[in-house]
């Protein structure tokens, strides 16, 4: 049985006891989750193979022919100083164990030491070297401003230095097997990043959707989880749980901070131990894929209030990702309400509508509680009314209306037909503004435009032309 919980780091075990490197292997395939182990029963070979293989964890013993653990130590720690060394020795010597930290192991166990703490052990030198490589990673990306899988974004429309400082950051940390935690307020795309992690990760198996939100502790455990035949009253056939069905995928968690304080619980296990038992079950299953998580709540608060799990928060926080909402990205609004018009357009079997230059303005000046999913509906619904050649600014000043900072229930001064803190328009845009104002009164109809504004039809389709020019 192997795992793809830790995907690409190679774990090499030197040791001149057959029997020993055998019942090591065993353990770290079946109870810590590694797949990429290498043996090596000569302690002479050991350079050779980190030369050509991705090791990235030596476990080292100390007492071997022909070349001496210690000797090999520092071998490793001059020409390979990114590959993290454990030492496992028979020698229960303080002394010993001490100097070889001095010479640059990351941590030492006794042979006799129970298999679960030296499993823990190795994980956690694990979570560091792939830590110090992403660190890496991240300074590269940071300095020379790129991005190696541009395409991966195509879906997220953007244009602002944050995002794509998010995507770096993606880019950095997708071959790592812990937590994303992905914050941010509801309708900014906390799903498409999801979907950027799993695409970055290049991993075999699907990405699978859970939305937690409203699940009682039973239902949450049976939907990750999943159960055995006869496990509660209806339960007549055994059902994979989402965690079986991301199996060497991505598991995606959606609404985290919704979850009860019991579900909390399976869910820390989930993350600390990398197993879980499917209801009515009394063997372990462990997980094979990596768990992305997303929340619109504040989850710093949240712990702090005792509503959410610190020890969970802090498990889920190692890659945090957080989101800005639309009101901080406001040069991306023109690009996304084109982008939705058009795809609105196409779906809608419709030409897309030519955007009145003021509308962008318009959608400057307002906050988007609903962020981009907002946008999204409003371009959509402008789009299902539309019948010009330009887009009509009704649907955007109907919704955006109550909100609008132009607009104050409480102003005395009389009504005008131009906000006071704008420039005034010229008679160009006014003139453009009364023909598509004529058009979609007359519903498209040409003859009747021209009549209502009291010039003739050739000189009103002339106008139109230049409109869509």
């Amino acid at each position: 049985m192997s795992s793809n919980r830790y995907p690409n780091f190679g774990i090499l075990l030197v040791d001149d006891e057959a029997p020993f490197l055998r019942s090591l292997s065993i353990a770290l395939e079946r109870r810590g989750g590694f797949n990429h182990i290498y043996q090596c029963q000569d302690s002479r070979e050991a350079m050779g193979i980190i030369a050509r293989e991705p090791i990235g964890l030596v476990l080292l013993d100390l007492t071997m022919p022909h070349l001496s653990g210690e000797a090999l130590l520092q071998q490793i720690v001059e020409e390979h100083p990114e590959v993290g060394v454990i030492i496992i020795s028979g020698l229960n010597q303080l002394e010993t164990a001490v100097n070889c930290i001095r010479l640059g192991a990351y941590d030492y166990f006794v042979k006799t030491t129970e298999e679960d703490r030296l499993i823990e052990g190795i994980r956690r030198a694990v979570r560091m070297q792939e830590m110090r490589l992403e660190n890496q990673e991240m300074r590269r990306r940071f300095l020379t401003d790129t991005l190696e899988h541009p395409e991966v974004f195509n879906d997220i429309v953007t244009q602002d230095k944050g995002m794509r400082s998010v995507f770096q950051y993606l880019e950095s940390v997708a071959a790592s097997n812990q937590p994303v935690l992905v914050t941010g307020e509801s309708g900014v795309g906390k799903e498409l990043i999801a979907q950027a992690v799993h695409t970055l990760s290049n991993r075999a198996g699907p990405l699978v959707s859970v939305n937690v939100a409203g699940l009682d502790d039973n239902v949450f455990a049976d939907t990750l989880f999943g159960h055995s035949r006869g496990a509660f009253t209806g339960a007549d056939k055994a059902r994979a749980g989402m965690i079986e069905q991301a199996a060497n995928g991505t598991l995606f968690l959606d609404e985290i901070g919704d979850l009860s304080q019991a579900s909390q619980v399976k869910l820390l296990r989930l993350l600390q131990e990398g197993e879980y038992y499917p209801l009515g079950s009394d063997r372990p299953k462990r997980i094979h894929a990596r768990v992305v998580v997303a929340t619109h709540q504040d989850l710093e608060q949240k712990q702090q209030s005792g509503e959410f799990r610190k020890d969970l928060y802090y498990r889920l926080r190692i890659h945090q990702i957080e989101i800005p909402p639309l009101r901080k990205r406001k040069d991306d609004i023109p690009l996304l309400l084109e982008h939705f018009l058009a795809v609105a357009a196409e779906e809608m079997g419709k030409t897309k509508p030519t955007i009145p230059k003021e509308l962008p303005v318009l959608l400057e000046n307002y906050s988007f509680p609903g962020n981009v999913r907002e946008l999204r509906a409003l371009a959509y619904d402008a789009m299902s009314q539309h019948r010009a050649k330009m887009l009509s600014m009704e649907v955007f000043r109907r919704a955006l209306g109550q909100d609008t900072p132009m607009q104050s229930e409480t102003s005395s001064e009389p009504d005008s037909l131009f906000p006071a803190d704008r420039p005034l328009p010229t008679l160009q845009e006014v003139g453009d503004l009364l023909v598509n104002e004529a058009m979609q009164r007359a519903q498209g109809n040409q003859s009747l435009a021209s009549k209502l504004l009291g010039i003739s039809q050739p000189a009103l389709s002339k106008r139109l032309k230049k409109l869509s020019s």
